[in-house]
């Protein structure tokens, strides 16, 4: 038996690494790679020209600020591997005579460029080994994130609920979470939404503990706003003086009565879509964690009767862009829950997940998407 002939062989090497995408779907990652890429080197960059400027020249002042922003990126040693590419690859061979008493002698030099580019290719390979290092420790990370986060929520009397989360990097700085809660007149469950400032590793890193701070919190008796209060002065002591802050909601709801108390601090306002079509927003608390270590929470209740939605979202949903930079926005949202409101929240958290990804097409996600669907089902 004869083994799979050539195109055959190109086919499955094609396919292994394009991992089965087409070229229109090539183009828009590179697209939205390309585009992520700059923003990276070019945080620090200002954009803007002056007054007097050429275009042209503006253009090479932009370009020599990348190349810093890039450059400085790199360890000293690799700068110095990169600056001396460079050079070789700009000097070509070139050939000396000179006279040896009767002798005339020529001495030949090899082309500098082939050394310059053999030296760029070491270090794109030493880069690339960095970034497998690299990728490797964070898809520990990410399995370690979802081992925190639950996977599907606890059955919770008259709620239906579900949720999810999509990074914009590897690990995200969202959280999110149902777990019941002992109390004095029997088990209530807390519900919580939280977004770290920043993104990636460090945010990460905050969430599991805020993560861990709720939780062992969470076990004391006392009203949500003392449990709040708490957190932020748990989080004040690990915020950076208040650069590291975390927006959140936590809410607690009541099976025996269906009302939920809850305390916004500083988060994307959840909305209740009455059955009626009636839609309140839950605002009341006060400051992000980690802002101020005395700072005050308010509580606010609502009761849910059946049919009655909640949805909770950080702002990586309202904010998703898409390549024109219009952002999804809460009325979109809010059209998407009126439109669903019918469906099971399973259903309907699918439907607006795939809606995002509609709208956003091939721009790049700028921050991470979290969002949390309760509907009363009693």
């Amino acid at each position: 038996m004869s083994g799979p002939g050539v195109s055959e062989r190109v086919h499955r090497f094609w396919q292994r690494v394009t991992a089965g995408m087409e070229m229109n779907e090539l183009w828009g990652q590179f697209s939205a790679d390309a585009r992520t890429s700059y923003r990276l080197y070019s945080q620090e960059v200002d954009a803007t020209r002056g007054e007097g400027v050429s275009q042209g020249r503006h253009i090479l002042l932009i370009a020599r600020q990348v190349f810093w922003a890039f450059l400085e990126k790199l360890s000293p040693a690799k700068r110095v591997l990169l600056l001396a590419a460079l050079v070789l690859m700009f000097l070509p061979g070139s050939e000396f005579h000179w006279k040896w008493g009767s002798s005339n002698v020529s001495v030949s030099t090899p082309d500098l460029r082939l050394w310059g580019g053999l030296l760029m290719f070491g270090l794109l390979m030493m880069e690339v080994g960095d970034r497998v290092v690299m990728k490797r420790d964070l898809q520990i990370a990410k399995e370690i994130q979802a081992w925190l986060l639950p996977a599907r929520a606890p059955a919770v009397p008259g709620l239906e609920i579900a949720f999810a989360t999509k990074p914009a990097n590897t690990v995200a700085g969202d959280y999110y979470d149902v777990f019941a809660r002992p109390g004095p007149e029997g088990k209530t469950f807390l519900m919580a939404i939280a977004d770290v400032a920043g993104k990636s590793v460090p945010a990460a890193m905050l969430m599991a503990t805020f993560q861990a701070s709720l939780k062992t919190l969470s076990d004391t008796p006392g009203p949500l706003t003392e449990l709040v209060a708490r957190m932020n002065r748990y989080a004040c002591s690990n915020s950076q003086n208040g650069r590291r802050f975390t927006t959140a909601v936590i809410a607690e709801y009541e099976p025996g009565s269906r009302r939920v108390t809850y305390v916004n601090a500083g988060h994307n306002s959840p909305m209740v879509l009455r059955r009626t079509g009636a839609v309140e927003r839950l605002s009341m608390g006060g400051m992000p964690l980690g802002v101020m270590d005395a700072a005050q929470y308010e509580a606010g209740e609502v009761t849910l009767d059946a049919g009655d939605w909640l949805a909770l979202f950080t702002d990586g949903v309202i904010e998703a862009e898409n390549p024109a930079q219009q952002q999804y926005s809460e009325e979109r949202l809010l059209v998407m829950l009126r439109w669903g409101a019918q469906m099971t929240p399973a259903m309907l958290l699918d439907a607006i997940l795939q809606d995002i990804t509609r709208f956003a097409a091939n721009a790049p996600q700028h921050d991470d998407i979290t969002l949390m669907l309760v509907k009363c089902s009693l």
